[in-house]
């Protein structure tokens, strides 16, 4: 008997221990503070000053809400809605757009205020005449996934986090019996339709729609209260609306009002949907069941320490910070567009569901198809074949893939068709979870739209100046485009259809002077004059011709050839970098972090650097890459040297930091330039790990001496995408001075080139004038030395039997010639055409003005010539004069 009570009471003790131990355990597990990982370097703040065009707010990887505070209402730097350099805060959106050079979003605005409720929303030099109010950045706190600060009018404390469709506000007021929350559904953009619901004393619903850069966006949303309110109201067309409960219109504010004790919290959930506010509220019920505000903070950490820890740096805090902010940024587009039912508003404006995917917008593609999109295929090779998925929804919805879509909308913002270069560029290294041949019609149909500029490049062998704008922008990356769907083609086995688009990947050889060594606009059968490398005009696209004339990433061994070979091209590489800094002609505030003509806060120079691993020289890309690595990049408001652009700019220095980059998206190799860290880990998937490390790597020592790829000598400048998967570890021997050694070999170099079907390049009117007096003497020329020119004067197409080009001829009327090349094996190039007009005897003129050489019309003749400007003034056929009267006899 004594024994059993002994064990008895031995077991009541034991169990008792165990059950403390439990309680112990769960109440620190539950109180204990989350040690964020990498997340703890993200600075949100970078780029939220000068033209970086960021936010700060809070927001998860890929997330449809990106909840921030709005700082502007309009102006180029306002585009994100925020600027570091403003002192009131308009409200907290749930919307917005990271790094973007047009504006838009900015929707749902939710502004806590005490006192009198007031519904306009004020001015930075008066804001006590509206609901916004000035703040500190020393009352500010940005993290990964979370955002607070003091509003100073009221010293109300606002904290944001966000879940992936819904936005967490939480509201700390002062005691008052006049504590608010304003609702502005006419924030920022036009309005086109809006209407708001009071549900119950805790609950809002509504929706805006709204035009702006997207022409007909949808937002609807759902917003529940933690706290019920004592008053409610409507302002419709700024009238208070008495008693009712909902409006719909373009003028809609409400308001909600309670009394609050001292340091009181109210947290409100708000959902959004692009589909209806029954997805709103479905969003809503999955994924906010909670009113612990710190518990949706945690879990934002922990969704970014989740994607941040898929690349582990060593260095110190200042470069991690750098490092992982670009990181961060990297992931806050595309944005899921789906609800967590799967439905989603299509380019058809129609409701559809995804099935077995998510469905993505912002696609920023003339950005990110560059080094964003790449990057994505290392690290998120599910997520890369959903926005795939997502491209080929859109082609049979709206007819085409995305150029720059928004939010269901195109905004056909840029140029080129680059979606095909993501989906080639994922197919090339084996995420083929998709389908090939919807992919590949949905890629010609891009290539083949019936729109001026396309017609004319695809009937002249380039855009023509006077066909339409940007014609030597677009005809490269038309180029580029093209090779990436010939490789897809030729995967496929579609032979006819790889023949036509290698020879259109070779078009870009139509716009290279050989004369001047720069890609030039062609216009009316000569080169568009006066020509300054580094004029900014309506030839290019956000560039000059410094900057475009170094874009053939589908076959840089053939632009090495065109120059002349490699001594030429080094030559001409190292002009670029040590010419004059100063640009003519039109403002672009994108020519940004300049290096001579280099110009590293725009995407056309993004590659440049990297060229010189092309003709044995990776000295000199190291020391430029180390230079922008240090000097562009920054932990400050101002650490962008130009627009984010939805990851571009941050997917640059992540890749480079890494010690590599991918010049050529579509193949399997990364050009190296210098590491950043002295280590770096990528998790590659598969439970493996790809390691760079960087020996004796410092400030100064940052040129490669040698390297070793799995312990064995390494002597390429480049490395494959598939030694990356396989995992591994590429050691650098780091020295201060450049190796002459290392990566200079014929065998060593990387390779980009086009060598099936060649194409003859067309010929030209050397010297050409559109319009002339008297005679005038025609010399035509070829850029290949083997070929022969065949010509007409009489407006019919050139053959083989027509006058083969000797020696310069002469004309005395106006004259159309056409001219072919033609080399050794019968190769024919496209026409050129040009017409010369003969100025009526007599008529002269004499002009006392200088015009805009942007528009020179073709010189001093243009205003008697007899040719008419088109409709479109950037086709080169106007006479411009600025900040000038015309004076002319």
């Amino acid at each position: 008997m004594k024994n059993k009570l002994c064990k008895l009471l031995y077991l009541t003790f034991y169990k008792l221990i165990l059950l403390l131990t439990l309680l112990i355990t769960q109440f620190y597990s539950c109180n204990m503070p989350y040690k964020q990982g990498n997340s703890k370097f993200v600075n949100p703040f970078i780029g939220t000053s000068g033209h970086g065009h960021t936010y700060p707010g809070a927001s998860l990887p890929f997330g449809m809400v990106q909840l921030s505070p709005d700082t502007r209402l309009e102006s180029w730097d306002g585009c994100s809605g925020y600027h570091y350099s403003d002192s009131v805060i308009y409200g907290f959106s749930h919307t917005h757009l990271s790094g973007t050079g047009c504006s838009d979003y900015g929707d749902i605005l939710f502004m806590p205020t005490v006192g009198k409720v007031q519904v306009y929303n004020g001015t930075p030099d008066n804001p006590l005449s509206g609901y916004c109010s000035k703040f500190s950045h020393k009352n500010e706190i940005a993290q990964a996934g979370y955002y607070s600060v003091l509003l100073d009018k009221n010293k109300v404390k606002v904290e944001l986090t966000a879940t992936t469709h819904v936005g967490i506000h939480c509201y700390t007021f002062p005691k008052s019996d006049n504590a608010n929350i304003i609702i502005d559904l006419q924030h920022r953009d036009k309005v086109i339709d809006s209407y708001i619901h009071f549900v119950s004393d805790n609950e809002v619903e509504g929706y805006r729609r709204s035009e702006a850069w997207a022409k007909n966006q949808y937002v609807y949303f759902v917003a529940i209260f933690s706290k019920p309110f004592i008053n409610k109201g409507i302002v419709q067309d700024d009238i208070n609306v008495e008693g009712k409960s909902e409006a719909k219109g373009t003028n809609i504010k409400a308001f909600v009002n309670f009394r609050t004790d001292a340091n009181e919290q109210i947290v409100i959930k708000v959902a959004i949907s692009g589909v209806s506010i029954e997805g709103a509220r479905k969003n809503l019920e999955t994924e906010a069941t909670s009113w612990d505000f710190n518990e949706y903070k945690i879990n934002a950490f922990k969704d970014w320490d989740n994607v941040l820890s898929k690349i582990q740096v060593e260095g110190n805090n200042e470069q991690k910070t750098i490092f992982y902010s670009a990181l961060y940024h990297t992931y806050l587009s595309p944005n899921v567009y789906s609800d967590v039912d799967g439905k989603y508003r299509g380019r058809d404006n129609k409701i559809h569901n995804a099935k077995n995917y998510i469905y993505y917008t912002v696609f920023s593609l003339w950005d990110t198809y560059r080094a964003l999109h790449p990057l994505m295929t290392i690290l998120e090779p599910e997520k890369t074949s959903d926005f795939i998925k997502t491209f080929l929804a859109q082609y049979e919805q709206g007819g085409l893939l995305p150029v720059w879509e928004l939010s269901a909308n195109e905004t056909n913002c840029m140029i080129g068709y680059h979606a095909v270069s993501v989906i080639y560029d994922a197919w090339a290294k084996g995420i083929n979870n998709f389908n090939a041949n919807k992919a590949f019609d949905a890629m010609k149909a891009s290539a083949n739209q019936q729109n001026p500029g396309l017609i004319s490049y695809v009937k002249n062998g380039c855009v023509l100046a006077t066909d339409e704008g940007e014609s030597v922008s677009k005809t490269l990356e038309y180029a580029y485009d093209d090779w990436c769907i010939a490789m897809l083609a030729k995967s496929l086995n579609k032979t006819d259809d790889y023949n036509t688009f290698i020879e259109r990947a070779q078009f870009y050889k139509n716009v290279f002077d050989d004369s001047t060594g720069f890609m030039q606009a062609r216009i009316n059968g000569t080169w568009f004059s006066p020509f300054n490398p580094n004029e900014v005009n309506f030839n290019y696209t956000e560039a000059n011709s410094w900057q475009y004339s170094f874009y053939v990433p589908q076959d840089i061994n053939g632009l090495i050839e065109l120059h002349g070979g490699k001594q030429i091209f080094a030559k001409k590489l190292d002009s670029l970098f040590e010419a004059n800094s100063k640009s003519s002609g039109r403002q672009q505030p994108d020519i940004t972090g300049l290096i001579g003509q280099y110009a590293h806060g725009n995407e056309p120079s993004h590659h440049i650097a990297y060229l010189y691993n092309f003709i044995g020289e990776p000295y000199k890309t190291q020391k430029i890459i180390h230079k922008i690595q240090n000097e562009f990049y920054k932990n400050s408001p101002e650490g962008l040297i130009g627009n984010e652009d939805c990851g571009q700019m941050s997917a640059w220095f992540i890749f480079s930091s890494l010690g590599f980059y991918p010049v050529t998206p579509g193949t399997n190799i990364y050009i190296i330039g210098t590491p950043l860290f002295s280590k770096a880990v990528i998790n590659v998937g598969n439970n493996k790990q790809f390691k760079i490390i960087a020996e004796n790597i410092s400030l100064k020592n940052y040129y490669i001496q040698s390297a070793k790829l799995n312990g064995k000598k390494y002597n390429k400048s480049y490395i494959k995408h598939e030694d990356l998967l396989k995992g591994g570890e590429l050691i650098f021997e780091m020295g201060a001075k450049p190796s002459l050694t290392w990566g200079v070999g014929e065998n060593d170099c990387p390779m980009s080139s086009i060598n099936a079907l060649k194409i003859v390049p067309v010929p030209f009117i050397k010297d050409g004038k559109r319009a002339f007096i008297g005679k005038i003497n025609i010399m035509l020329h070829e850029i290949k030395t083997n070929c022969k020119i065949f010509y007409t004067i009489d407006g019919t197409e050139p053959t083989v039997n027509s006058t083969e080009y000797i020696l310069p001829f002469e004309i005395d009327k106006t004259t159309t010639i056409k001219a072919i090349a033609i080399d050794a094996s019968g190769n024919k190039s496209k026409i050129m055409t040009g017409t010369l007009n003969k100025i009526r005897d007599g008529v002269k003129i004499n002009i006392f003005s200088k015009y805009n050489t942007q528009y020179s019309a073709g010189g001093v003749l243009a205003l008697i010539d007899g040719i008419r400007g088109g409709l479109d003034f950037r086709t080169g056929e106007w006479q411009g004069y600025q900040d000038t009267d015309l004076i002319a006899i």
